[in-house]
């Protein structure tokens, strides 16, 4: 899909070489239309080989029974080694203790911040914990500079607050994925500190925060800090003027006690079940997952390889931008696996945003987010309690 379907055609030539019996056939896909058009695919008995799939959509293609269980294939594999892999990436890739996908690149988000401000504030470091983010975040406020708030928490997205969610203890759903578990203490804890940012003044009402140029408003110091994913190492790098390149820099997101948790994100290949082809399509997986390969990947898109060994030379060791990703590989975790999270996700992002403008109460947001995820549940209850009934 996007610009992964671009850059992949360059990495087929090598491959066939190395398996001339092996013709690769690809097919380009816009993400705005993939979900919709795999779907139509799997309908028609017409799915390809194998595919790149976020994440996220794999327990929807799992609960199709359209992929094909890659344990067995991975157990024989001497290229694909699961300890090299970060784990909180490799298990989204596991649905009901079953592997369905390998990771091909990972996404996940931590702090963007401009060092010079916050230096100006006191700070000569990050923060590694909430108690120090809210320390610096009232430093900033109390420098009373017109326009500039200490973190820009955009309206439309989601990611922020899930990722303080997922540092906590309790798990967003309950029940293996039956009900919502946003009245949990867990959730409270991460709720309360996100609303909190708004209502102390540190982000700017959600109205403002949806900037139509993210990287100027950052240039300009609006903003000390923004929590964002791997692409806007290079945004930043190619939208900011070559005066500003050494004022910014990355770091892992702080948590509760200390440096914390983050979404596990990123794509994944896959071999479908109606595969007339898995051998060959393993084989490319195979290729595409070598270290060498996914370090040339990353030269090419900029996407962050999901094996340890792929960040140990070469560029991508060097980059300074890129060494919080690394750290805060070791601390992702999965969204919740099941077909209907990216709904619920965005359930999440509503309600936020309703609770912030005062609409409704943290309590009542909670209460709301467990009725809209439970509705959107309903049939997964169902279909679960009609599999493991008499």
């Amino acid at each position: 899909m996007g610009r992964e379907g671009e850059v992949v055609a360059e990495l087929v030539p090598e491959f066939e070489r190395a398996h001339p019996g092996i013709h690769v056939e690809v097919q380009q896909l816009p993400w705005s239309a993939a979900h919709e058009k795999l779907l139509t695919a799997f309908a028609g008995n017409t799915t390809p080989d194998l595919c790149q799939l976020g994440n996220t959509w794999i327990p929807e293609f799992v609960a199709l029974n359209a992929l094909e269980s890659l344990d067995p294939k991975v157990a024989d594999s001497p290229t694909i080694e699961a300890s090299d892999y970060f784990p909180g990436i490799w298990a989204t890739n596991r649905v009901d203790g079953k592997l369905y996908g390998v990771p091909w690149y990972v996404d996940t988000r931590l702090l963007f911040y401009r060092r010079d401000l916050l230096a100006q504030a006191g700070y000569a470091a990050p923060p590694r914990s909430w108690a120090e983010w809210t320390t610096m975040l009232a430093a900033i406020k109390q420098r009373h500079l017109r326009g500039q708030y200490g973190i820009v928490l955009p309206a439309n997205e989601f990611e922020p607050l899930v990722a303080l969610a997922l540092q906590q203890e309790d798990a967003l759903l309950r029940d293996g994925g039956r009900y919502g578990n946003f009245q949990s203490p867990g959730f409270t804890r991460a709720f309360e500190f996100y609303v909190a940012m708004f209502r102390s003044g540190y982000a700017p009402p959600p109205a403002a925060a949806d900037l139509s140029n993210i990287w100027n408003e950052f240039g300009r110091g609006r903003f000390v800090f923004y929590i964002s994913g791997p692409w806007n190492i290079g945004e930043f790098q190619r939208r900011l003027p070559a005066e500003l390149q050494q004022t910014w820099m990355t770091a892992p997101l702080p948590g509760a006690d200390g440096p914390g948790a983050s979404i596990a994100g990123g794509s994944s290949l896959v071999i479908f079940r109606n595969s007339r082809n898995a051998s060959a399509a393993w084989q490319l997986i195979e290729y595409l997952s070598r270290p060498d390969v996914q370090r040339r990947f990353h030269a090419l898109t900029g996407d962050l390889p999901p094996r340890r060994r792929a960040w140990s030379e070469g560029a991508l060791a060097d980059d300074v931008h890129a060494r919080a990703f690394r750290e805060q590989l070791e601390r992702v975790k999965p969204t919740p696996r099941v077909p209907e999270w990216e709904r619920i996700a965005n359930e999440i992002r509503l309600v936020a945003e309703q609770v912030v403008h005062g609409d409704l109460t943290l309590a009542q947001g909670q209460a709301q987010l467990d009725a809209r995820a439970n509705r959107i549940l309903e049939k997964r209850r169902w279909l679960l309690d009609r599999k493991n009934g008499p």
